[in-house]
């Protein structure tokens, strides 16, 4: 029983990552990497240089990742399984995350950046609905105000609002060409001996799937391949290949390759690939600007206060909407119509 419970709280953390991954409740998809001194208040949770923030917001946050985070596929996982690491993981996360949401609205304050009074009368529209939206029990737990909540959907508005300024125009430096996927067959043999019986087949006009078949001893003979994923030597014939041309012998220090491709423009998967790298530049480009401000960031964690906090007890509290109200009134509602 207990390993069974091992991997079913191993997997939800697994998920846990992927949809940090993805950026569903995260600003800029960075950790935050501050040093920690002790705090101790009765209300604030953790402090960075002058800023203490409020441990109603952060259990605001910690109920929204309890069920965003324990819920998979049907399964409740904070009734199918034992707990404590799970419950370990979501309040550190939710730490994680508000240090960045902190360090992100102080980078902005720094740069003069602000929301638009638009932005805070839609920010005031979010909180409402998602306030009116809490149950008894929730409100109890979280002991947060409407002011509160409406303070969490600035502080989370100007977060994005600064990501999106510092990352801006990455989505037209990804070219097609450098994002391109296309897909070949390959043969990849060790010696001279093969390489020259190949090349022999190949020239005599049997078919490159047949001859695979024989000699090649990487996996499977057929797949689709991107920029940087072959030495550079390979790369630059591979991708000058026309649909249905052959390479020839390639010869490498760890062997030879003949390549035929397939097609030399795969556009689903190239678009897919435009936008992991135009997200990897993103994050490239938000470091920049972002890690020197952590670096010498002051962080503050009130250990105390935090360790109180339980989630054993917590099964009446079903909220996970905070961030689908959000994206609702602000995620595409900036003053030049793009989202923040």
């Amino acid at each position: 029983m207990h390993s069974k419970r091992g991997k079913i709280i191993g997997a939800a953390l697994l998920l846990c990552c992927a949809f940090t991954q993805l950026g569903a409740c995260r600003v800029g998809n960075l950790e935050i990497r501050v040093e920690k001194n002790e705090l101790t208040s009765y209300k604030n949770v953790f402090q960075i240089n002058d800023e203490k923030y409020p441990v109603e917001i952060a259990k605001l946050y910690l109920c929204n990742y309890r069920n965003l985070y324990g819920r998979t596929n049907g399964l409740d996982l904070w009734e199918n399984t034992d707990t404590a690491d799970l419950e370990t993981y979501v309040k550190s996360v939710t730490i994680q995350e508000l240090s960045r949401i902190v360090c992100m609205d102080l980078l902005a304050e720094e740069k003069g950046l602000e929301l638009s009074e638009k932005e805070q009368k839609l920010a005031g529209k979010a909180a409402e609905e998602y306030y009116e939206s809490l149950t008894e029990a929730e409100l109890s737990f979280m002991e947060i105000s409407l002011k509160q909540v409406q303070q969490a959907y600035e502080d989370y508005a100007l977060a994005n609002k600064l990501y999106e300024v510092l990352t801006e125009n990455t989505q037209e430096e990804v070219s097609d060409d450098e994002a391109r996927v296309i897909r070949l067959l390959e043969i990849y043999v060790t010696d001279e001996k093969s390489a020259a019986a190949v090349e022999k087949e190949l020239k005599a006009g049997t078919d490159f799937r047949t001859v695979a078949e024989t000699y090649n001893l990487s996996g499977e003979s057929e797949r689709t391949v991107a920029r940087g994923e072959y030495p550079q030597q390979i790369e630059d014939i591979a991708f000058n290949l026309d649909n249905d041309a052959l390479s020839g012998r390639i010869e490498t220090e760890d062997g030879y390759y003949f390549l035929k491709c397939l097609n030399k423009f795969e556009e689903e998967l190239t678009q897919s690939n435009k936008e992991k790298i135009r997200i990897r530049r993103e994050k490239e480009k938000f470091e920049d600007s972002y890690q020197g401000f952590v670096d010498e960031a002051d962080f503050r964690m009130n250990d105390h206060l935090w360790d109180k906090i339980s989630l054993s007890d917590t099964q009446e509290i079903q909220t996970d909407s905070f961030f689908r109200v959000y994206d609702r009134y602000l995620r595409r509602n900036t003053e030049d119509g793009m989202g923040i």
